[in-house]
């Protein structure tokens, strides 16, 4: 029986771009969310740092009830459109709806506003993200596919990522016709995805000469030494003499998150394989709906501390003409109805690409439960370690995007106490969290060897029961 028939698919390129481009599209969401919507809120919408805290907080809380019931509905159902490429499409619409209300100052200052599109946005985003998260492991079962697949996903992810982080700013700007384009914003906020593009295609030879747990320590260490870099670059140099140099660090620093960071998302299908391999069950929605937990669990963490270390500083939003950064909400607005639109259609060409062929049959699908969800966490120990990596990676990437616009716009307006504040959710706070994030992945016991022994005992536990 040849490797196909095995379940171990190899995908064309047009189906691995197309896989990418779910990827792409989130990004164009997601990343403007995380990068600018906590400056949109206080410098544009009108709310207090503080507030805007408790509430990146209320709404993970949200998520926390509302992702495993996702991923159960996933596990459960099988629509004609496809098990997980369907939801591309059902929860693709919404979201693109609420992403462009959540940027919309019609209630300038409503707090019961803000929630509501918030809180809708995040269920839209949980209703794409986790059945798109389960696509990667229905796919294939080969790990070197799955590898390229990644690779091939996290580079898509940061072209979004490079046309949020350097083309906000920059259409913001021509929108609310300013004279003087934010160009070293774009500049610092896009050497954030910039690295993607040279180190993502080169994981695989990189996972090839150093193995899985050496790529990640390589590159987290990479990231905490760019981090030191930019922290005292800024505090005892003349920022603005020597930005050629905080543009370094803030490469050197992006390198590492962006690999590190980038090639978590496939180990899901390893722990996805582990959990059939010991129990017999394939729940991919389930599993993806925990590591939809874990990531807004960080997420949460990573927007509850911008907000207070801002609000215990004292930061108070600049004036309008001494922010780099328009506050015109007109512009904002048509931004993000432009980013939405070009992410939904996106999201349509991924669905026209990826078909499901590594599933769960019938029975089992009949058979997923909510407390599925609890006792995968409980019996795969794999699975834990990857929550853990996951709340601190993203809890340090939610910090570390979340102040970049604050460092570029308006760090020299600040008093001595906010610019410090700011400094540590650039740098210092981020660096400390990498470090626990690198004891965390230690304890990662799968290995591509003992992977693929497991995926190949499934298949002929799969051949020998047909």
């Amino acid at each position: 029986m040849d490797n196909d028939a095995k379940g171990f698919y190899k995908l064309s390129w047009l189906q691995r771009i197309g896989f990418g481009s779910g990827d792409l599209a989130q990004n164009l969401i997601y990343q403007t969310i995380s990068m600018y919507l906590l400056f949109f809120y206080t410098n544009v919408y009108g709310l207090d740092p503080a507030v805007a805290a408790v509430m990146f907080l209320v709404v993970r809380i949200v998520d926390v009830i509302w992702d495993p019931l996702v991923g159960t509905f996933v596990d459960k159902h099988n629509p004609s459109l496809g098990k997980y490429r369907a939801y591309l499409i059902l929860g693709g619409i919404p979201l693109t709806g609420f992403a462009i209300l959540c940027f919309w100052n019609g209630f300038s200052g409503s707090l019961l506003y803000a929630y509501i599109t918030y809180v809708g946005l995040s269920m839209c985003y949980t209703l794409v993200n986790v059945p798109y998260g389960a696509l990667n492991a229905s796919l294939t079962r080969d790990t070197n596919e799955i590898t390229i697949l990644t690779s091939t996903r996290m580079f898509m992810a940061n072209v979004g990522g490079l046309a949020v982080s350097a083309g906000v700013p920059i259409v913001i700007a021509i929108l609310a016709c300013q004279k003087d384009l934010p160009i070293e914003t774009a500049l610092f906020m896009g050497l954030g995805s910039l690295p993607a593009f040279i180190f993502m295609p080169l994981v695989p030879a990189i996972k090839k000469a150093v193995g899985k747990k050496g790529m990640f320590y390589i590159f987290l260490s990479v990231a905490i030494f760019g981090m030191g870099m930019l922290y005292c670059i800024t505090k005892f140099l003349d920022m603005q003499k020597y930005m050629w140099l905080i543009y370094i660090a803030q490469f050197i620093k992006s390198t590492g998150v962006i690999v590190a960071t980038g090639y978590m998302w496939a180990l899901i299908p390893e722990v996805i394989s582990f959990g059939e391999y010991t129990h017999g069950k394939r729940i991919s929605g389930i599993v993806n709906a925990l590591t939809g937990i874990f990531y807004k669990a960080g997420m949460a963490l990573g927007g509850v501390v911008p907000g207070f270390v801002l609000a215990w500083t004292g930061y108070v939003a600049a004036p309008e003409e001494a922010s780099g950064l328009p506050v015109n909400s007109g512009a904002w607005f048509s931004t993000m109805l432009i980013y939405a639109l070009v992410g939904l259609a996106l999201l349509v060409f991924c669905f026209s690409q990826c078909k499901e062929r590594v599933v769960m049959d019938a029975k089992e699908t009949e058979n997923v439960k909510v407390s599925d969800l609890w006792q995968e966490f409980v019996r795969n120990r794999p699975l834990r370690v990857i929550a853990l990596f996951f709340i601190t990676a993203f809890a340090m990437m939610s910090v570390g995007n979340a102040a970049g616009a604050y460092y570029m716009n308006e760090l020299q307006q600040q008093t001595p106490l906010a610019q410090e504040g700011i400094l540590w959710l650039v740098a210092v706070i981020p660096a400390i969290l990498l470090l626990v994030a690198m004891f965390i992945i230690s304890k990662y016991e799968l290995d591509d060897k003992r992977i693929d022994e497991i995926n190949r005992e499934i298949e002929a536990r799969h051949h020998e029961a047909k």
